[in-house]
């Protein structure tokens, strides 16, 4: 049976349209019109007023148990995962359709000894270039997505030296793959930046970024996670206030920004989190279509998903309706009627974890507050 919103104002993944009405069957958006085109026998949803948008994007967020279904109940359709162990992606990839979709790194490449290997034991690492082209290879067959790269953490800990970078960048292009580095420092940003990466995981906090740095990062998005930078540090700190300045810094020189949470770094929730990115971005003086775009169309088109991330016909029917318009208050997105994810409605739910889950939920917790221990342990020397 086909779906058909009428009464919809209509966001289309870029800016808003005159359309009032979205049809979808199949799983695909087949018709967008500024009148009515329901058909006989459709299922007709009135969405008397509200606004209809793409199924949201998290550009970054770390695999436990119900980090999709919880995504997904406040509109997140696709989750793009930045670093999880292949049995946690295996266990994402086989959830059913009342869960976000997950793309994934898989492993992430970092130095023996470097974040986030403390978390994990045994864990792959490579010290140098000789060794990037297989270490891309055993990603690949583990079936990872894109690649992401630790550049180190504030110099706390070994961290691939430019050589290597360079030499995973190259191995990753050569099989298209994206690669994602992940960064803490002004420093790391440029050494990144030298090695081609495509897109950068977190926002520098140690200083204001150089003019003659964000000139060299045209063509290069950046997910600046500030919703984690918030929950870590407060928002009325001077770190988060730099943090904010970098955004502006980069909105300002045009450069694409992805909406990521970082879930579940301490203090975020998977979905819910993503909205309050938008709202974090919008302080940085994004406009609503801007952050938006942030969580839709911009990070489906960084990351070759081609068949989402937009409200136009032929596009996968992941779509939000929501009561008011975002694009006078970017938190009206958290005022959620309906989601479809492929053309099926979706019924919110409540994630309540099965006994193993649970388990695997404490051991990840048990990891975290390790690693953040040994940060702390490290930082007082």
């Amino acid at each position: 049976m086909a779906t058909t919103i009428v009464n919809a104002q209509v966001f289309d993944g870029t800016t808003s349209r005159d359309w009032t009405s979205v049809r979808f069957a199949d799983g695909l958006i087949t018709e967008c019109s500024a009148v009515s085109v329901a058909r006989e026998g459709d299922e007709v949803v009135d969405a008397a007023g509200g606004t209809v948008l793409p199924g949201l994007i998290d550009s970054h967020v770390h695999l436990v148990p119900g980090a999709l279904v919880q995504s997904l109940n406040c509109g997140v359709t696709t989750v793009l995962d930045m670093f999880s162990m292949p049995d946690a992606v295996a266990a994402a990839r086989a959830s059913g359709p009342d869960a976000a979709d997950v793309r994934s790194a898989g492993v992430g490449a970092t130095a023996p000894g470097g974040h986030p290997s403390l978390m994990y034991d045994p864990f792959p690492t490579l010290a140098t270039a000789d060794e990037a082209a297989r270490f891309v290879a055993d990603r690949i067959a583990e079936g990872s997505d894109y690649l992401k790269i630790f550049s180190g953490v504030g110099g706390l800990w070994p961290s691939l030296d430019p050589s290597t970078i360079t030499a995973l960048v190259t191995a990753a292009h050569s099989h298209g793959l994206v690669v994602v580095a992940h960064v803490s420092s002004t420093a790391g940003l440029d050494e990144v930046v030298s090695a081609g990466v495509d897109v950068v995981a977190h926002i520098p906090l140690d200083a204001e970024l150089p003019a003659s740095l964000v000139e060299r990062m045209a063509g290069i998005a950046v997910g600046p996670t500030l919703a984690t930078v918030e929950n870590t540090l407060g928002v009325d700190s001077r770190p988060y206030s730099r943090a904010e300045a970098n955004v502006r810094l980069l909105a300002d020189a045009g450069i694409t920004l992805l909406a990521g949470t970082d879930a579940p770094n301490p203090g975020t929730v998977f979905g819910e989190s993503l909205h309050r990115e938008l709202e974090l971005l919008a302080r940085c003086g994004l406009g609503p279509a801007q952050a938006l775009a942030a969580a839709t169309s911009a990070p489906a088109r960084v990351f070759g998903l081609a068949d989402r991330g937009r409200v136009a016909a032929g596009q996968r029917a992941d779509l939000v309706l929501v009561a008011g318009d975002p694009l006078t208050d970017i938190s009206a997105v958290r005022d959620i009627e309906r989601i479809w994810r492929g053309g099926t409605a979706c019924e919110r739910r409540p994630f309540v974890p099965s006994p193993e889950e649970a388990g695997q939920l404490a051991t990840f917790e048990a990891r975290i507050a390790q690693a953040v221990a040994a940060v702390r342990a490290r930082r007082s020397r």
